[in-house]
């Protein structure tokens, strides 16, 4: 078990991880891959470059960087993150515990382009599985993606819908859904309903019925791990206070996932603030951090 789990291993969780390890603590950083930053071609403007500097060169150093300081770093998708005196981050490969996890994955910048998901969200188009499946008793849901975290989201719903279906909107299934659920792997039209979801129309024109669709289309991202521990969120960013923990005692966030401005500058300030307090905390719990 560590002392702190870190989602997201870009600047803002490395930076949290750098400072919390150099203030004693245990940490395990877990990412499934190197995120936005190693797909920045050039970064021109951040602080001691006189030249530009290759995203992937700034990432690859970050890494080296933590694990000279004793860092566990994981290659690992995250499915969820629970709580239960501790922290949980339930992977592809296994599970992790510690005291304190940091949420650090940046944020998704796209949504599904199919017609009717953004007219329809909230109004049984959700990101949540485990925040709404009770409002699916007995009801038939969909989850669209094809991956580890739609497969996690379809376990879920199978406990109280009446039937769950995977709908990969033309992809190949990337994870062994078991047979109880139905998987769908035509290209998707629309979602269907006016003042709430009634279906789905496939390409070719077929209409599947569905009471509700539930959004998990790649990995877990950070709205999503934050909502399912009831962490309050304003619009698609998640809310911090001055030392960047969340409403969940505990449970703190950095970077993009923060909102405000989506600068490498703004990720490693408050990676490093989150870092330092959870590790100052570890050496004097009554600092004023959660315990």
């Amino acid at each position: 078990m560590s002392d702190v789990i870190i989602i997201g291993a870009g600047p803002a969780g490395i930076s949290a991880a750098i400072y919390a390890a150099r203030g004693g603590a245990d940490v395990t950083v877990i990412a499934k891959d190197s995120g936005a930053l190693s797909k920045t071609e050039k970064i021109e403007n951040y602080y001691g470059f006189a030249s530009p500097v290759a995203g992937k060169a700034l990432f690859e150093a970050g890494i080296e960087q933590a694990r000279s300081l004793g860092v566990e770093i994981v290659t690992d998708e995250v499915l969820s993150l629970d709580f239960d005196g501790g922290f949980t981050a339930k992977c592809v490969n296994g599970e992790y515990r510690a005291a304190y996890s940091v949420i650090a994955t940046g944020v998704s910048r796209a949504a599904p382009k199919i017609p009717g998901f953004k007219e329809l969200e909230g109004r049984r188009v959700s990101y949540c599985a485990v925040c709404d499946a009770f409002f699916f008793r007995g009801k038939s849901v969909a989850v669209l993606g094809n991956g580890e975290y739609a497969l996690e989201e379809a376990n879920v719903l199978l406990k109280t819908a009446a039937s769950v279906t995977v709908l990969t909107d033309g992809k190949e299934p990337q994870a062994d859904f078991t047979d109880n659920i139905k998987i769908v792997t035509a290209p998707l039209s629309r979602i269907c309903g006016e003042d709430r979801v009634t279906g789905i129309e496939l390409e070719g024109g077929e209409l599947l019925p569905l009471d509700g669709i539930f959004t998990a289309i790649g990995t877990a991202g950070a709205t999503a791990l934050a909502r399912k521990l009831g962490a309050a969120l304003s619009g698609n960013s998640i809310v911090i206070d001055a030392n960047g923990e969340t409403t969940v005692k505990g449970l703190f966030a950095a970077g993009d996932c923060t909102g405000g401005m989506l600068q490498i500058a703004k990720a490693v300030y408050e990676g490093a603030r989150v870092g330092q307090y959870i590790s100052r905390n570890l050496r004097n719990p009554k600092s004023g951090a959660s315990s």
